[in-house]
C-alpha cells in the first residue's frame, strides 16, 4: 500500500507534497490561517463553502511567511497582535 501524501502550501506560495499532514489550515482568498479545528472554518465547510479554497501549512511560521494572517476566531490573541501592527508591515 503506497504511503499517504499531503499537499501543503510553502512559504514561497507553491504547493508541495509531504508525508506529514499540515498543522494549520488556510483560506486562500482571504489569506487567513488558523487551527484545523477552527469553529469558523467548520461552519463554513458545513454550509458547503470554503473547501475548494482551503490550503494547509506545515506550521505557523510557513503560513506567516506565505503572507497569511491569523484567524480572528481561533487565534484571537495572535490576530489582535497582527491587527495592532502598522500598515507598512506588508
Amino acid at each position: 500500500m503506497p504511503a499517504k501524501t499531503y499537499t501543503l502550501l510553502g512559504a514561497d506560495r507553491q504547493f508541495y507534497q509531504s508525508d506529514t499532514p499540515g498543522t494549520f489550515g488556510g483560506y486562500r482568498p482571504g489569506k487567513i490561517y488558523g487551527r484545523l479545528d477552527c469553529p469558523s472554518a467548520t461552519r463554513a465547510i458545513t454550509r458547503g463553502g470554503y473547501v475548494r479554497h482551503r490550503v494547509f501549512f506545515a506550521d505557523e511560521a510557513t503560513a506567516i511567511a506565505a503572507g497569511y494572517r491569523p484567524c480572528a476566531v481561533c487565534l484571537r490573541e495572535k490576530y489582535l497582535l497582527w491587527k495592532a501592527l502598522p500598515p507598512s508591515r506588508f
